[in-house]
Parts: C-alpha cells; sequence; structure tokens
C-alpha cells in the first residue's frame, strides 16, 4: 500500500482549515521556510564560497559572529518584512528591536529567532540551526510594536520550532498541537512530512553538557552528574555522553532518542552567573517544542515557559529534554539554592 506523500505545504494548509484560521500564521510559516532554504542552500555550498569564518565583529551577546550568522539573519529578516503579518521582529543578532519598515503594513505577530544557533561550528561540518519563535502582539494595532509584544512568557507563544541544517535539512516545529518533522528534499525543494507526532522518551539514556564547565557547577549539579555516570541496570545508569556543542542538533538528537541537555548556572564567569543560553531566542521556543512531544524544560528551578522575562538578550539555565530525567535534575539541583 503506497504511503501518503505529505509535504509542510499542505500540513500548514490542513492546519488552517482545521482551526479555522485566516491564513495570517500560514504566511509567516511559509517565509520562515523559504528564508531555511535559502539559509541550507548556503551552508551546504559554504565551503566552496567565502561565506566561512568570523566577521571580526562580537554580537549583543558577546559571541564571536560569523560571516554565515549575518548572512541567515538577514535572509530572515527579508523574508518576513513585507508580508504584512509581522508586527515586529527581535534576533539574537539584534541589540534592539528590528522594526517593520514603514512602507509594509504591520500584522499582529512579533517573532523572535536565532539565526544560526552553533555558528562557530560551521568551519568544522557540525550540525547547525536556526530557532524561531511566535507570539501574537499585545499593543493596540494602530500604536508602534513596543518590547511588551515580545517580552512575553513562553506560555504565550502561538508556534515555535527550529530547522537543523546537517546531513539533511530538517524542519521541526508546533503550534500547540503536537510536534512534526519535515524533511527537506533537496532534490525538488520541498519539505516532506518526514516525523508526524514526535514523542520523547520520559526516560532517555543520553546525557548533554560541557564537562569542561564541571569544576564551575555548583554542587546538585555536580551530583547528578556523577549520579547518572554510575553504573546500576536498575535505574539504566550510566548514561551515555554525547554533546556536540550545537545546541538545535543535541537537542535534536535527543528529542528523537531521548535524553537530557543541560547548561546549568556555573561560577565562572561571575558577571553572567544566571546561564550561558538566551530565554527567547532558544530556551521558550525549544521549551514549547519539547513539552508539546511529551518532555519538559526546567532553569532547575522552574519551568522555562513560566519564567517572565525581564530583557531582550536575557540569559537562562537550560535543562531540557525527556520528562522524568529533568524531574530527576530538579531535585539535585535543590542543594544548589
Amino acid at each position: 500500500m503506497a504511503t501518503d506523500i505529505v509535504t509542510v505545504e499542505q500540513h500548514i494548509l490542513q492546519g488552517q482549515r482545521e482551526w479555522g484560521g485566516r491564513g495570517d500564521f500560514s504566511a509567516i510559516l511559509h517565509q520562515i521556510i523559504l528564508a531555511a532554504k535559502i539559509v541550507s542552500r548556503e551552508v551546504t555550498k559554504a565551503g566552496l564560497l567565502d561565506i566561512l569564518g568570523p566577521t571580526g565583529h562580537v554580537n549583543v551577546t558577546g559571541d564571536e559572529v560569523q560571516k554565515l550568522d549575518v548572512f541567515a539573519n538577514r535572509t530572515f529578516i527579508q523574508a518576513l518584512s513585507y508580508i504584512g503579518r509581522i508586527c515586529v521582529i527581535a534576533t539574537e543578532e539584534e541589540k534592539d528591536l528590528v522594526q517593520i519598515p514603514e512602507q509594509y503594513p504591520r500584522g499582529d505577530y512579533a517573532i523572535l529567532f536565532d539565526p544560526l544557533d552553533g555558528s562557530s561550528n560551521i568551519d568544522s561540518n557540525v550540525s547547525i540551526g536556526t530557532i524561531f519563535s511566535i507570539y501574537r502582539r499585545i499593543t493596540p494595532r494602530d500604536q508602534p510594536c513596543t518590547l511588551q509584544d515580545v517580552l512575553q512568557q513562553g506560555t504565550k507563544q502561538v508556534a515555535a520550532g527550529y530547522v537543523v541544517y546537517g546531513s539533511s535539512t530538517m524542519l521541526v516545529y508546533t503550534t500547540g498541537k503536537g510536534v512534526n518533522g519535515f524533511t527537506l528534499d533537496p532534490s525538488v525543494g520541498e519539505f516532506f512530512l518526514s516525523h508526524p507526532n514526535i514523542r520523547i522518551p520520559e526516560i532517555g539514556k543520553i546525557y548533554s553538557a560541557n564537562e569542561s564547565r564541571y569544576p564551575y557547577w555548583k554542587q546538585g549539579t555536580r551530583e547528578y552528574i556523577d549520579y547518572i555516570k554510575k553504573e546500576d541496570p536498575a535505574t539504566g545508569r550510566p548514561k551515555t555522553s554525547r554533546y556536540i556543542g550545537s545546541l538545535v542538533a543535541d537537542f535534536h538528537r535527543n528529542l528523537l532518542k531521548g535524553g537530557i541537555f543541560l547548561y546549568p548556572e556555573d561560577t565562572r564567569d561571575p558577571g553572567s552567573p544566571w546561564g550561558k543560553l538566551r530565554l527567547m531566542y532558544e530556551a521558550n521556543p525549544l521549551a514549547f517544542v519539547v513539552e508539546q512531544a511529551g518532555g519538559a524544560a526546567s532553569s532547575g528551578y522552574e519551568r522555562i515557559l513560566e519564567i517572565q522575562p525581564k530583557e531582550l538578550h536575557q540569559r537562562v539555565p537550560l535543562i531540557i529534554g525527556s520528562r522524568k530525567d529533568v524531574e530527576l535534575y530538579e531535585t539535585f539541583a535543590r542543594k544548589n539554592l
């Protein structure tokens, strides 16, 4: 019996019909998909072009900016600015909000994105990705958008997802009704449904953490890592260490296979003790995805999606993955307080 082929466009339109949407959200997703295809093309041939390596600048969060970062950031901004559905854009690469040019109409949604997560791995041909998050605007339609439209709790997201550029390019997203994955067929330039209704196992065999920071972790975190490395078949230990150093790649693998990703707070950088990853661009969207797949995301002390953001580029510890693994970490993290 032949298997039905479902494109991402068909999937979006089916959802629009089921939910009685106006098509605004569908238009936004189509532009995200377009931008992702363009970035995927450049990632694929990056080694043949003068698009690898650093620009010599650092972004607002202190990371060295890669040439492909700049390209991806510009591509997503251009793709989303003119469609009349977006009121404001926020990106990890820009210090302030990106306002929609006056010649274009403004819509009812705010979009945030990390245009190229893991870009320091580009020169090593390691998987990298784009992370995005969509909120409904709060300010009145006849007024300019402000930080109020962006600094919303993660529970207010209407959609979130990511694109991973690796051995294949894959789009994974949720609109709050489950998680689906689509793989790009480069021969036809189309994303096809390849991973319907993704569910993360309750307990995983994998842990992902930058263990070079072990001496700087707090007591509870060190004890948790020591615990999951001890052999005890009855509790499924030891877990296997798998750390790529590209958040999207580590998260994607754990989402499909089960596991936990940890980037807890540490004492190495006194100026930024409360984590490294960005709440708005990384933690919130991936937390929305993992919860919709049956997993969990925590700072170690509270649910990521319930954190009230105070700054555009706010950092946060991120413990994310299989639900029971995250819950177990939280019991150890109490010793950190």
